[in-house]
Formats: C-alpha cells, structure tokens, sequence
C-alpha cells in the first residue's frame, strides 16, 4: 500500500518461505500445531507429542510454510505485477536468496532508469490476475481484504464482488497446504510461482500482457518457465484438484455486504445448524478446549470485526482447535473477524457489516438456525426481517477502547471489511 501510495519506481522483495519442519515422518507446518492443540484437548495426541512438535515444526526462518496469507500474497503480488516474477518462490534460508536480492537491486536500479511506476504497472486486469493467482492455488482469504485495499490506494475499481466470478471459473491447479499436501518449499523446487502462472495464462485465465517491473509483460517473464521432471505440486487445467477456485463471497441477511469462505479442498457445500455465540475469541477457544462444542453447530465468534477488534483478529487458534478435536467436517464457524491462512474447514470470515456497528451478527442468539450455502452464495440466518429488526433495536453498541491511544484512533477511522478495512480520514 506505502509503494502504491508513494507512486516511485518499486517493487516488493519478498523475504521467503520457511522450510517445513518433520514430525513422525512427515512434513509439519504452523497449521500442524495449532490443530495439535485441539486434538491434544480431546485426549488424541499426548503432552510430549504436542511438545516434541512445537519443537520441530518451524525450523528455521522464514514466513509460515504453507500456502497461507504471505505466500499467497507473495504469489499474487508477482501475478499483480508489482514484485519480481519468480522471485518471491526463493525460500528464506537457501543459499540462492543472497543472489535473488542481488539481483532484485541491479533490477530495482533499471526500473528507476525507466521511469516505472506502479500506475504505469497497476490496472484492473492486474488485479484480477492477481485473484486468479490466490484462487488457483488454494489461497488465503485474506487477499481480499489486501487487494481491495490496494486497489484503493490505487484508484483502481475493484469491489468484493469481483471476486466470485474470478474463482468460479479458475480452476485449483497447485496440491498446497493447508488443504493439499505440500508447501511453498515444495512449489519452489517444482517450478516456482512463474510455473504456475505460466500455466494460468496458457489456459487463459490470467491476462498475460499485464506488465512487471522488468518492464517486460507476464508472458514474457514466464514463457522460460521449467518444470522439474515428476512433480506433483503444480497441476495442469486439466488434472486440477477442483474445477473452481478456492475463494467464494456470500452474502445474506447475515452479511448484506459480504463475507468470504475458502472452499479449496473442502468437502462440503452446505451446512445448517443451530448458532453457539461468543462475544470473543478467547471465550469461543474456551469453549473449544472444554469440549462443548457439537457436531452440528455453527461456532459464532462476534465483535472482532475491524473495529470491534478493535483490528480484526485472525482465528486460527479455535478453527485449527475444532479441526484437530475431529470437528472439521461436523461443525462451521462464522466471524466477523479472518482467519489466518492456515484455516481450514467451512470457516466464513469478515462477516460485514460487524457486530460493533450493528451488523445483523450483533442480533444472533445461541440456538438460532444458521445456513451456510457456497452453491447459492449465501449466508442466512433463520429469522424474518422484523425479528433481526426488533432485536437490534434492543441493541446497544459496545463500549469503545478506552482513552484516546491508537486503537481508540484506529476504531474511529477504520472502514468495513468489504471494503479493505481501510482507514478514511473524516474530512
């Protein structure tokens, strides 16, 4: 957002994955631990395996391994065109970043020389390369957040809406964590990201003119793209894990501006179940750990929105508890918070309007029937629109963070997740 603002020759060097770590013969990420917990809270994983594993599943530096929010990032910002193509696959600790960087500040010097912006780069085609690139691979859901409020910055038209029609038809052509089996180490060694996405323009689902900061188009950076003989990390249109992608906006009398599920890899379409509130996300975890919650239910963790956060937590403490304890295919969450990019399951984030504005969320009570539904885009709640009516009128906001420090600031100025959460100055 800072480049994008700033508008000076540019781009984003991206630190790189980490390694995945081993754990009883196979590969561990973050995800692994954070699912741990839950299933060591059920009884099914004892105390000193927990342990050994928090021991062993981040071996070293580098940005979590999977793909979750800064590799899906990472990957998108290269489809975007505002970092290196091929770059940003590089993990952190192979000796071969030293030459990446090296490289990135020879190329940085004739970018400058051309005079090449990011306006001259950003359009809304490139943007939508970009989803396309997080859609096909299984991505986080937080891109959406990040690329509207990129495109803001950059007086680029893009809205919520422009992201199902995206996912619909690009298929899921990379097997990654945290639905598939490999991680970002693995897409490195396989291709790189300029594999993938020279297979996303070959199929036709990215724009390859869209310029890069070489100056020269996608297809031009990617057309020597080279595959490593046997891989099964990058799949063709063809062999795809799933016809379409990974990222669906609902919306609903839950969530008349939107919310977002990631779909890559799940087994479901569809789930209804009665509402278990909380209030926080500490007192869903509690919940969690104590086992009570039911095959069935649909876990409502409210007023952790953008504001009511105040800053939107992610929640991967209690989705990777539920999944661990066995959960993952009986129970769905909804938030007005996100989620990391190690969620999985039938987890719905950035429900807006929030609670601590009076979103329809705020109106939900234990017991009340909830529908989850990806085939017809939808987020409902079983009660009639007088009920959610009269139930808000009875609402009071909550109290805002106390006195006047930056989240106080942050809370007053902060926009609504279906448009980035952006701050917007009152003026």
């Amino acid at each position: 957002m800072a480049l994008i603002r700033l508008d000076i020759p540019g781009f984003v060097l991206y630190g790189g994955t980490i390694a995945p770590g081993h754990f009883q013969g196979r590969d561990v990420t973050v995800q692994d631990v954070y699912e741990a917990i839950g299933a060591n809270a059920a009884g099914k994983l004892s105390d000193a395996d927990l342990l050994e594993l928090e021991r062993v599943a981040c071996p070293g530096e580098g940005a979590c391994g999977g793909q979750y929010t800064a590799n899906t990032m990472a990957m998108a910002i290269e489809a975007l065109g505002l970092s290196p193509v091929g770059m940003g696959s590089w993990p952190q600790a192979d000796p071969g970043k030293n030459e990446v960087a090296y490289q990135a500040g020879r190329l940085v010097v004739e970018q400058l020389a051309r005079g090449l912006k990011p306006s001259d780069i950003l359009t809304r085609q490139a943007f939508l390369n970009g989803i396309a690139l997080a859609a096909a691979t299984g991505g986080s859901t937080n891109i959406v957040l990040h690329f509207l409020a990129m495109a803001r910055e950059a007086g680029i038209p893009l809205t919520i809406d422009d992201f199902n029609p995206v996912s619909e038809r690009t298929p899921v052509i990379a097997d990654l964590k945290p639905s598939g089996r490999y991680t970002a180490l693995d897409v490195h060694r396989a291709g790189g990201t300029q594999l993938i996405i020279k297979r996303l323009i070959d199929g036709g689902y990215i724009d390859g003119s869209q310029l890069t900061p070489s100056g020269r188009s996608l297809a031009e950076e990617v057309a020597s793209a080279v595959e490593t003989p046997g891989q099964q990390v990058i799949l063709t249109p063809e062999t795809a894990k799933q016809p379409t992608g990974g990222l669906v906006i609902l919306k609903g009398n839950l969530a008349p501006e939107g919310a977002v599920i990631k779909v890559a890899g799940a087994g479901r379409t569809r789930h209804t179940g009665p509402a278990r509130v909380f209030d926080c996300e500490e007192d869903a975890m509690a919940a969690v750990t104590a086992q009570q919650i039911r095959p069935g239910d649909v876990v409502i963790i409210r007023y952790e929105g953008p504001r009511g956060g105040p800053g939107m937590r992610e929640m991967l403490g209690v989705t990777a508890a539920l999944v661990g304890e066995g959960l993952g295919e009986s129970v769905a969450l909804v938030t007005d918070g996100r989620f990391s990019g190690a969620t999985r399951g039938f987890m719905v984030g950035h429900v807006a309007p929030e609670a601590a504005v009076g979103g329809p969320i705020a109106a939900l009570r234990d017991g009340d029937i909830v529908t989850i539904d990806v085939a017809t885009r939808t987020l409902e709640v079983a009660l009639s629109e007088d009920e959610i009516a009269a139930r808000m009128a009875a609402w009071a906001p909550p109290a805002p963070p106390t006195g006047n420090g930056v989240f106080a600031k942050y809370a007053a100025l902060v926009s609504s997740a279906s448009e980035g959460a952006i701050l917007q100055p009152r003026w």
